[in-house]
């Protein structure tokens, strides 16, 4: 089966940099493991997009295990879009007004 199609919120793209970017400030390997593990995130939501709980409907979230960090997602028809990379610590909802 065919992996869905993704995008980024522009957003979501400034959240995954600057977490890569304070990985990287700590180990450059420690940032090369933050970004692999959301590149597993984000295959696992483009395989399965509705295996994971609505919990702010529209969108879902997928959690990551080594890091404290969820992908916010939104499941259109033709492509999964990725609201925000939010770190446990957030503010809940911040990322609402993304979804207009």
């Amino acid at each position: 089966m065919p992996l869905k199609a993704y995008g980024f919120h522009p957003d979501a793209q400034l959240e995954l940099l600057e977490a890569g970017y304070y990985y990287a400030e700590e180990s450059p390997r420690l940032s090369e493991r933050f970004h692999e593990e959301m590149d597993v995130l984000v295959r696992e939501i483009c395989e399965r997009p509705v295996l994971r709980r609505m919990f702010d409907p529209p969108a879902r979230r997928h959690f990551g295990t080594r890091f404290p960090y969820a992908l916010i997602y939104v499941d259109h028809p033709d492509m999964i879009r990725i609201i925000a990379v939010m770190h446990f610590k957030q503010r809940p909802g911040y990322w609402r007004h993304r979804l207009e």
